[in-house]
C-alpha cells in the first residue's frame, strides 16, 4: 500500500505472476530510451515525454488492485454529457470515441500526481517487486552454516526401565 496524503491510498497486489513485472518494466525502459538520455525537461520532446509518463502509469496500474488501478489510470469516453465507457489507455478511449462518432470525447480522469510522486512510486515498486540491488539472485556461498542442535547427545543408558508420562509435558 502506498499512502499519498490527501489523495488517499493506492493498494498493490502482493505478488506478481510470471513475467508481468518484467514485461511492464521493459515497456517503461523502451519509452525512456526514446528520450536519448536527456535529463533536462526543457529539451525533451513533449510527445516522447508523454509516452514515457503513459508507460510508467500503465506499468504502475498493472501492479495495483483493480480498485486502485481504476482511480489511478482512467480515461472516460463522454457522449451527451454522460460517461459512455472508461479505459486504462488514451488509445483505447480515443478508438471508442471515434466509433461513437459525433460529439463523443475523451476525458482524462486519472489521479493527478506531482512528477516526483510518480517517480517515487516507480522506485518503490521496482524495489518491492524487483527485489532491489541488495537481493541475491543466486544462493549465497557466504551464508552461515546451520546452528548446532541445543543440548548434548549422551551415550549413557537410562536408569528407568519403563517410561512414565507426566501431565502437561510432551513426549520428545
Amino acid at each position: 500500500m502506498a499512502t499519498l496524503g490527501d489523495l488517499g491510498e493506492l493498494h498493490f497486489v502482493p505478488e506478481v505472476v510470471g513475467t508481468e513485472f518484467l514485461d511492464g518494466y521493459q515497456k517503461v525502459q523502451e519509452a525512456q530510451e526514446a528520450l536519448g538520455g536527456e535529463q533536462d525537461l526543457t529539451k525533451m520532446e513533449p510527445k516522447v515525454l508523454r509516452q514515457v509518463y503513459a508507460a510508467m502509469r500503465l506499468f504502475l496500474s498493472g501492479l495495483m488492485t483493480p480498485e486502485s488501478a481504476e482511480r489511478f489510470l482512467r480515461f472516460e469516453v463522454v457522449k451527451g454529457g454522460k460517461v459512455a465507457a472508461h479505459f486504462r489507455t488514451q488509445e483505447e478511449a480515443d478508438e471508442h470515441a471515434k466509433e461513437l462518432g459525433g460529439t463523443a470525447r475523451v476525458r482524462n480522469s486519472s489521479m493527478r500526481l506531482p512528477d516526483r510522486v510518480l517517480m517515487d512510486l516507480m522506485e518503490w515498486t521496482t524495489e518491492l517487486y524487483g527485489g532491489g540491488n541488495d537481493r541475491p539472485t543466486t544462493p549465497s556461498s557466504g551464508s552461515s552454516r546451520a546452528s548446532r542442535r541445543a543440548g548434548t547427545t549422551g551415550k549413557a543408558s537410562s536408569r528407568s526401565k519403563g517410561s512414565t508420562r507426566t501431565a502437561g509435558r510432551s513426549a520428545r
